[in-house]
């Protein structure tokens, strides 16, 4: 069924009214490896749509997730996710930080969470 045309329309309309006729994020530039956490509780999430409760769930803080794995886990495309991301920043919903710097990633622990959290995918 995932092929079925007019399953794909569906789809393509409800990323549409997701962001809002958004096809870009205006004042938000999220890359691949932008952290997402969310500022919200999750009894907070009620009432919202359910990809956006979806997405707060699974970035909760203080680590987060990486807007390409959220991508990932969600069976999206990176340039939706990141306009679907930037309509919950604007909406005060999550909180984006920079990808660690060159320093930061030399830590082999935390490489080592990577490589796992990756192989699970």
């Amino acid at each position: 069924m995932q092929d079925d045309p007019q399953h794909r329309d569906r789809r393509r309309t409800r990323l549409y009214a997701l962001t809002d006729g958004r096809t870009a994020t205006p004042h938000t530039v999220l890359t691949m490896d932008t952290m997402i956490t969310a500022a919200v509780a999750a009894d907070d999430h009620g009432g919202l749509p359910t990809e956006w409760q979806a997405i707060l769930a699974m970035c909760p803080a203080p680590n987060g997730r990486a807007v390409a794995e959220i991508a990932a886990r969600m069976h999206m495309r990176l340039t939706p996710m990141a306009v679907l991301l930037g309509e919950l920043v604007d909406r005060g919903l999550i909180h984006h930080r920079p990808p660690l710097e060159g320093a930061e990633t030399s830590n082999v622990h935390l490489l080592m969470r990577i490589r796992d959290s990756l192989a699970h995918l």
